[in-house]
Parts: C-alpha cells; structure tokens; sequence
C-alpha cells in the first residue's frame, strides 16, 4: 500500500449499546505473558499463503462481538502467519465481588490524599480543556501526530516532568518521566493516545485519552510530593492506535519493562454517569492481494486469469464458511483494485480484512480457516495470491483487583456507575499487547452522544470537544490516579494485583 494511502480505521473503540455477550467460562491453562512480535517477512506462494500441512487449532469456547476495522500495517513490509503455535487458554475473569476487600476506599488513603489528586486535577482542568481542543483542531493520522507530540512535551516540560521526544525511534512517540525517592518505589505507566481518524477526526476521543493521561501523571505528581510517597511516574506518548500498533512497536522496543502497573482510559457512548472495566477482543487485520493475467475481454478472454473473479470467489468462500463460524466472530472485508476497466479482464485485485475473537488463541484457529478461503479462490482461478498480516492486537486482559479498585473508587467518591466485568467490549487496541505483558486496566468512560453517534463517526468527533465529555474524562481520572496511588502504597494490594494477573486468585 502506498505511503499516502489511509484507510477506515482498525483500532480502537466502536461501542455497541446494550450488546454483550455474558460471561466467559473458566479455563484450567495459564496465558502465555509473551506478546505478539512483529517478523517482518512475506508469506506468499502461487496456491497458498500459509503452513501447507498445518491444521487449525480447535476453537475455544467463549465469546465475542465486532466493531469497525481497518488492516493496515505501519510499514510497507510484509508480516508472517506465526507457526508452531501454542494451544493457549485464558485465565477466568473474576466478577467483583471476588478480587477485592471490601475496607473502604477512603481507610487506607485518606482524605487528604485523595483531596490532593482531586484538587490539582480541578485545577489544571481548564488547562488541559485547552490542550484537549488544540489537539481535536489539528487532527493527524497515525504516525504523523507531530502537533500533538510537540504541544504535549511542552506541557509536560511545564510540569516538571523529564522529557523524551522522539522515543525509541518512533518520531512521534515520547516520555515523561518523575521520580521521587530514588528506586524504593514502585513504577506507574500511564498512556496517552493521540491520533486521530482520516477524514473524520478524533471520532474516537483520542483528544480525551490524551489528556487524561497528562491529568493522571500530573496529580500522581502533586500527591507523591505533598504526601512524601515514593515512586515513578512514567507517562508515554503512544502514536498510531487505530492502525499501525504503536504501543507494539513501544512494547517490543522495552517501552513498558520498567513499569510494575499500567494505565488509562478511554470515551465511549452509553447511559451516561457510567463506567466499564471488562475485555476486549483480539484483533488481525490482513491484505490478500491476487495477481493474474489480463486479456482483452470480449476478443481473447480465454487468454486471462481473472484477478477480479478470485477476489469475489475469496468474499463468497468466506461468506459460506459463516455459518460454520460462531455466533460471536466476525470476519469482514472490502475489495478494491486499480486501472480497472470493464474490457480489461483484470490483472491484479486487492482485498482487505478483519479477523476478530475473544482471545487470540481462538483468533489463530479461526485466521487458519479463513486463509483457506483465499488460497482456494487462486487455485480456482489459476491466480497467485499473497497475504500480508498487519499488527495483531492481542486481546485486552483487564487486571481484576485493579479494575475492582478502580470502580469501587469512582462510585464511592463521585455515585458514578461502574462495573469490573468479564463481559466482552465490542472493541479493539493495541493496548492488549501490553495487558500480556505487565498488569494494566483501560476504563471506558460514558460521554454524551447524539442518537447514531458512537465511536468511529462524525457525529462522536463532535462530542469528543464537548465540555461535558471533559468532565467525565476528568472524573476518570482522578479514578486511575487514586488506584495507582494504591499500588504505589499499599504492598498487600499490589500482591494482589500481581496474583491476579499470574492467573491465581489470592
């Protein structure tokens, strides 16, 4: 795909009112912490694009839902389907009443320091308003969010924090950095998202995600110095979230080794004063590009391989398989091609796709499947075909005592709604990677919406800069904050927290 070209976006957030699908079975087997890892590298042949003599790995039972998608990869290099995979299964997700004790929020931190968070985050709201709406007004795609990157360090400057621009390589990327009492303390990441959709804008709030994560690091900040509390703040700048994976990329450079917990938060539509910390799906975009022979198709069609026929081939092989498919994974794709005309048999057609599932295990099963469908649609045709994966995002494996502590925060000090479920979002990030990779909780926040208007839309574009948007954002994230105060603090809670995602239950 060309450098310039953009395409609907694959990452992030499109939220389906009222939709869920229950509760997910208890599975004996541990995760495996490794994350997905880039291998740069084409898979194509003539008749298959995959292990010829692999099978596909049984599905797992459990659940899922969709959102919108996108499949392009950051670089124009070509990604590999991985091999020798692992059969893997997910550890349960705990309902609330299990993974937290039930002493009150306010008993162990104290009202002074939960004022304190409080205070500096109201009063450095107009501020990051402002900083939000700058952000919103100058909209950039991923990896070029140079704007954004240049007004946020300079904030962050402002605040005492140590910047690094242009982190790990990434132009776009950067850190902010606080410590206090040396390395006695624990390390809290926090991220801030900054891109936006192409033609459509921050549609997906990433104007709210940024500065939420500024207003979290902020008043950890102020708490640590007012209360004498050890510790390390490390907020990251993370670019190209709906398409390209930048945390990925983050990840597999040692963005997130240092850190014991990660966080932030994310907008969404929905009954409003409402928040939600449950999983996310697995996400696998892909190219499949079909390369025949073209001919004149009125005066030698005889002499062509029809590039057009193995791409709709492709699309009613997948069709088919649907019904054999479970009710909860999708698979949806576009097809589009170029210099076509209607008395030219095509020579090249192009299609683009979305594989999702609950967890990844379940995705590699399913992908298996789904790539039989293109190679039988070249052997057909007598076309070539080559798939090309982009970044798979893993799913997102919500820490529950984090995810606990967070809600009961948010309902106790503010009367918001919230709940930690093992309830699927119908939703995908490349911040699932990070989840296989150290404790870490992503909240979605209700804003206000007008009627259609969820994420991935104009209309949510516009919600995204209202006042009251802000607030939610702001209330969010006095909620992380007093939660990563907590882990900062208290040894015997972020034992827990470290048991929960090792897969026991303390």
């Amino acid at each position: 795909m060309g450098k310039g070209e953009l395409d609907p976006a694959m990452g992030c957030f499109r939220r389906l009112l009222g939709v869920g699908f229950g509760r997910r079975h208890s599975r004996t087997q541990s995760l495996s912490r490794t994350p997905p890892m880039s291998d740069h590298s084409t898979v194509a042949s003539s008749l298959t694009t995959l292990e010829k003599n692999e099978q596909a790995p049984p599905y797992y039972a459990t659940h899922a839902c969709t959102f919108c998608g996108r499949n392009r990869s950051s670089s124009e290099d070509t990604l590999p389907i991985q091999s020798k995979r692992q059969r893997v299964t997910v550890p349960p997700y705990s309902t609330r009443a299990s993974s937290v004790n039930a002493e009150n929020f306010h008993d162990f931190l104290g009202q002074d320091i939960l004022k304190t968070i409080e205070a500096r985050i109201d009063s450095l709201s107009p501020e990051l308003r402002e900083l939000s709406l700058d952000i919103w007004e100058h909209p950039e795609v991923a990896y070029e969010e140079r704007h954004a990157h240049d007004v946020l360090t300079k904030f962050m400057s402002s605040q005492g924090f140590t910047v690094t621009p242009h982190y790990l390589g990434l132009e776009t990327a950067w850190k902010a950095i606080y410590s206090r009492g040396g390395k006695n303390g624990r390390v809290i990441g926090i991220n801030s998202e900054m891109d936006a959709l192409p033609g459509i804008g921050h549609a997906c709030g990433h104007n709210l995600i940024a500065v939420s994560g500024v207003a979290v690091a902020v008043a950890l900040k102020a708490a640590m110095e007012t209360h004498d509390i050890s510790g390390t703040i490390i907020l990251l700048g993370t670019p190209a979230e709906e398409h390209g994976g930048g945390k990925i990329k983050l990840l597999e450079r040692g963005a997130y080794k240092e850190m014991n917990v990660c966080i932030m938060s994310h907008p969404s539509p929905g009954p409003a004063n409402t928040a939600l910390v449950a999983p996310w799906l697995a996400l696998q975009p892909l190219e499949v590009e079909f390369f025949g022979h073209g001919a004149h198709a009125a005066y030698s069609p005889w002499e062509a391989q029809n590039a057009l026929d193995a791409a709709f081939l492709a699309y009613s092989n997948v069709s088919v398989l649907r019904q054999q498919l479970k009710p909860t994974y999708r698979v949806h794709g576009i097809v589009s091609g170029k210099d076509w005309e209607p008395n030219i048999i095509p020579d090249y057609a192009k299609m683009r796709w979305i594989i999702r599932a609950p967890t990844w295990a379940e995705l590699e099963g399913l992908r298996a499947r789904i790539t039989n469908c293109f190679e039988a649609a070249a052997l057909a045709t007598s076309c070539k075909c080559k798939i090309i994966l982009g970044d798979g995002y893993y799913d997102v494996r919500e820490n529950d005592v984090l995810g606990e502590e967070f809600c009961k925060f948010i309902e106790e000090q503010f009367g918001m709604n919230a709940d930690s479920s093992s309830q699927t979002i119908p939703a995908s990030t490349d911040f699932g990677n990070v989840t296989y990779a150290l404790p870490c909780i992503t909240p979605t926040y209700n804003i206000p919406t007008k009627p259609n208007g969820s994420n991935h839309t104009p209309q949510f574009a516009e919600s995204a800069k209202d006042p009251a948007a802000h607030k939610v954002a702001m209330t969010a994230s006095k909620g992380l904050a007093a939660t990563a105060l907590r882990v900062l603090q208290d040894e015997e809670f972020y034992q827990r927290v470290v048991k929960s995602f090792e897969g026991e239950r303390a």
